[in-house]
């Protein structure tokens, strides 16, 4: 049922509902990590902004983490060169990297700032440049300027947080000798959220979540504490391009955050589904399910 066709004390029902959690998180830092696939669909865009910003609104720290791996890759082939992984990410010469800058830094970033605009927030765009917020250095030789995160410099994200902005952040990092990197974003965020000490680190994919059989997606498990995560990892439950999503979620914990989610972000509002309900709408990753969150 749409909500145009609830009646006005069904409406103040489902306000009531949320209340009890947008106390819980009120005041709190939520860190949204939003790209690649679940970026494509312009209608799911709209209602993931939407939600951001009602979170806002409601007194949701909410900082965004964004990346877009297909912008990237239709950009550099418009320009003919050919994108080339190895072991998933991106070769990435000077060249590449300064692509990587102008789809990251330029268009998509102001594109999501000025999305959230038009549904009512307030946002500000940064790049992991912007005061040296991502520091790095080459992770492999292979695979050129792709980074490593030696630190992470909240202070221009905090002062943001500070005058209700939203920041909208793209994960290209830099080094001290000015070299730009291209920075997973599961990677950025992960370090960003432990580095904010926030609540939740929310990963929207385009997967439902941590399946017990891939192929079924009925099969979601709903939470997963790090014992849990080691015994998958062993028996291949969590395989391919999950390995990378999960060993983010468990370097996020590590670092103090208290709470990830692993969720799809086609499905339209997951996030306030997610925050606001107890239904949730993916994988909860934990420190230790015997411990009360």
């Amino acid at each position: 049922m749409h909500i145009d066709n609830f009646t006005n004390a069904q409406r103040a029902e489902v306000l009531t509902a949320a209340l009890p959690y947008i106390k819980k998180y009120y005041g709190k830092i939520v860190v949204v990590k939003y790209g690649g696939n679940a970026m494509i669909n312009d209608d799911l865009k709209q209602q993931v902004m939407e939600d951001i910003v009602l979170l806002h609104l409601v007194g949701v720290k909410v900082v965004l983490v964004h990346g877009g791996g297909p912008e990237i890759t239709e950009t550099l082939k418009k320009v003919g060169k050919e994108s080339l992984f190895v072991d998933g990410l991106r070769v990435t010469d000077k060249e590449t990297a300064d692509i990587v800058q102008m789809v990251l830094a330029g268009k998509i970033n102001k594109s999501l700032v000025n999305l959230l605009g038009t549904k009512g927030g307030k946002a500000m765009g940064i790049s992991g440049m912007d005061g040296h917020l991502i520091e790095a250095e080459v992770k492999d030789e292979r695979l050129g300027y792709v980074g490593r995160i030696t630190k992470v410099n909240a202070e221009p994200i905090t002062d943001l947080l500070a005058h209700d902005y939203i920041p909208v952040v793209s994960t290209v990092g830099c080094d001290r000798n000015g070299n730009t990197y291209n920075i997973n974003a599961d990677t950025a965020a992960a370090y960003i959220a432990g580095a904010l000490g926030a609540e939740s680190l929310i990963t929207m994919t385009d997967i439902s979540g941590i399946l017990r059989d891939r192929e079924d997606p009925d099969s979601l498990i709903p939470v997963v504490d790090l014992k849990d995560a080691q015994e998958l990892f062993a028996d291949g439950t969590i395989s391919g391009g999950m390995i990378p999503k999960v060993e983010c979620c468990m370097e996020a914990l590590e670092k103090g955050v208290k709470k990830v989610f692993i969720m799809d972000g086609r499905v339209p509002h997951s996030l306030l589904i997610e925050i606001l309900t107890d239904e949730g709408a993916g994988t909860m990753v934990i420190r230790d399910k015997n411990y009360e969150y």
